[in-house]
């Protein structure tokens, strides 16, 4: 099997994680300790390398943060393999091809685990986070990172926007010991990024 890193277990779950690509994503597995099944998140690079991993640790589906060049490039590699690729409706057409649409609010179903979606605008219009029920794992792709927010200086970005989602979306509903995995990097928790909010907005980025 593919080297990945476990970045989390727990009785019912355990996430897998590997590095890819020129600017080095984190990418994902997210497996139900009880079926077996499992779903991948963000589809970044090294297709050979993801497709593995979905064989060797049964991935069901994949599911896209959001729709930038570097956590796309190989969707059209697991989409040919016959994993259905689900993004947002907004981030949508920036992806080559997808199979399903997101919505915020909703819950998926991987195994027995239930994953809730959060629509979380702002690094891109149709950036989501996922948040695992019963566990304190929260997929935030490049929305929150450890010391601040992803970055805004792309067209269709929009700095209040994810500092709203972030307020709003993460830190209102979510615990302090809530584990956030983010999209490029190491983790963080709640706790320690929350108290900072009016830092990022006083320095703009």
């Amino acid at each position: 099997m593919a080297l990945t890193e476990i970045d989390y277990q727990d009785a019912a779950v355990e996430v897998h994680r590997v590095v890819v690509g020129p600017v080095d994503n984190n990418v994902y597995i997210v497996r139900c300790r009880q079926s077996g099944d499992a779903f991948l998140i963000d589809a970044a690079n090294e297709h050979d390398l993801l497709l593995e991993l979905c064989r060797d640790l049964g991935v069901r589906r994949v599911v896209e943060t959001h729709g930038h060049w570097d956590h796309i490039q190989a969707v059209e590699a697991v989409r040919d393999a016959g994993y259905d690729v689900a993004v947002t409706a907004a981030d949508a057409e920036m992806l080559p091809s997808y199979d399903q649409l997101l919505e915020d609010a909703s819950v998926l179903e991987v195994g027995r685990l239930r994953i809730a979606t959060i629509a979380t605008p702002g690094h891109t219009p149709g950036s989501m986070c996922f948040a695992i029920e019963g566990t304190p794992l929260l997929f935030t792709g490049d929305t929150l990172f450890p010391g601040g927010p992803g970055n805004t200086s792309f067209e269709n970005a929009d700095f209040g926007t994810i500092i709203e989602s972030i307020e709003e979306r993460l830190f209102v509903p979510f615990g302090p010991d809530t584990l956030v995995l983010p999209g490029h990097g190491v983790s963080t928790t709640i706790g320690a990024e929350s108290p900072h909010l009016a830092e990022w907005v006083e320095r703009g980025w």
